[in-house]
């Protein structure tokens, strides 16, 4: 079988379907993924076979974009001013940057990238004669080009926000404005186009859909990266681990950085802190409190499992590697995605949410004192840990999408 993935331009978007490449390919079956040029290495990092033909605005761009737009429409996903979408800075007023005459500006070149998307991704499925495409929820082309080519379609949610969401905010699956869905027969695009949906949550956490649920393991891979001893002996005192995504600075500014009021929250708390980041964040710091050890680029995989209790910004990497560990989690929160991860979590009782523009050190060392002291949260995440445990695994999934993939070219050649 050759199973076509389609990814989009965040490394944490795709990360979970990696664990499904390694099953297919060890099962026998064939793997490529068509993706943005800029993830070509990491996919290569990881044993699979990128196949760069994406191209277009790069993530950041494009999130920046997004937030002024609802902005201007009084539909701000968080207070404040966005960036100025282009240079990242803070605007003191929306009339700092004018989205009309950016988007006039830039159409044609932004229409050419989307042509080009649609039809190389479409182009390739064909040319390679794919039996399935795997696709995550910002890859409109998966859907595409497997509807266009008569294939099975599969979308691999990355955790607890699913394909049919109420608030419009949380609605991953972009739109088709060039119409190539109608253009192809296909009507127009859509989540009631969604046939499947892997569902990498335990269902405690499952995310909303109408559309067949293939329920897989969540295997967390956060990159490639070498395990130090220290790891493995077991810590003197609780240890909490304070994650802090590279996205947010970058998409919501300097106020979304508040590693340094998590870190005078834990003073004084008996526990081990160890902060993990990216270099450009951890070196903000300066000077970190005594004690705190800093990873940079460090496999979360690795040091959860050592964990009493994790703080994070609520993004759904950071939350399914936790519940993978079982650890109890604090997520302070900025975006409408991670809000949601934080309040689905805490509903399960495995952990604990604050929106991370209100919260003050006070309000976090309370949180994380209640995750360290009281042990319901750490049965609760025990138990989510149990339930992923038991969904089945990569391998099983592989099977069924084989099956999947024959019961189609079944249907196609009718």
């Amino acid at each position: 079988m050759r199973v076509l993935f389609v990814v989009s331009d965040w490394f944490t978007h795709y990360a979970p379907m990696i664990p499904l490449g390694w099953a297919l390919q060890s099962g026998g079956h064939e793997v490529r993924v068509v993706c943005p040029a800029g993830q070509a290495g990491p996919l290569a990092d990881a044993g699979l076979t990128p196949v760069p033909v994406l191209g277009g605005l790069d993530m950041v761009t494009q999130t920046r974009l997004l937030y002024y737009w609802q902005a201007q429409g009084d539909n701000r996903p968080y207070p404040g001013m966005p960036l100025h979408p282009v240079t990242g800075e803070e605007l003191a007023s929306l009339d700092g940057f004018s989205y009309d005459a950016w988007f006039a500006e830039h159409k044609r070149e932004i229409a050419g990238a989307v042509k080009a998307n649609f039809t190389g991704t479409l182009a390739h499925a064909r040319e390679w004669r794919a039996d399935l495409v795997v696709h995550d929820p910002l890859s409109l082309e998966g859907l595409f080009a497997a509807k266009a080519t008569g294939v099975p379609a599969v979308l691999h949610a990355w955790g607890p926000v699913g394909t049919d969401e109420q608030d419009p905010l949380l609605r991953l699956l972009p739109p088709d404005p060039a119409g190539f869905f109608p253009r192809h027969g296909l009507g127009e695009a859509g989540t009631h186009l969604v046939d499947h949906v892997v569902d990498p949550c335990p269902a405690s956490l499952a995310p909303p859909t109408r559309a067949h649920r293939l329920p897989v393991r969540f295997v967390p891979y956060n990159g490639p990266g070498e395990m130090p001893e220290w790891v493995l002996e077991p810590p003197a005192r609780p240890r909490v681990c304070v994650i802090w995504g590279a996205s947010l600075t970058r998409m919501f500014g300097p106020r979304s950085f508040v590693v340094p009021d998590i870190l005078r929250a834990l003073a004084g708390l008996d526990a081990e802190v160890v902060l993990t980041g990216i270099p450009q964040d951890t070196a903000a710091l300066g000077a970190v409190p005594a004690g705190v050890r800093v990873l940079e680029r460090f496999p979360l995989r690795f040091l959860l499992p050592t964990c009493s209790a994790v703080v994070h910004h609520g993004g759904a990497g950071s939350t399914m590697t936790a519940v993978a560990a079982g650890v109890p989690q604090l997520a302070l929160t900025f975006a409408p995605e991670q809000q949601a991860n934080g309040v689905r979590l805490a509903a399960t009782g495995a952990g604990a949410h604050l929106r991370g523009d209100l919260a003050d050190p006070a309000a976090i060392r309370r949180e994380v004192a209640r995750l360290l002291d009281d042990p319901s949260f750490a049965t609760a995440a025990a138990r989510l840990r149990e339930e992923n445990a038991a969904r089945p695994t990569p391998a099983d999934l592989a099977r069924t999408l084989a099956e999947l993939a024959e019961a189609g070219s079944v249907a196609a050649a009718r």
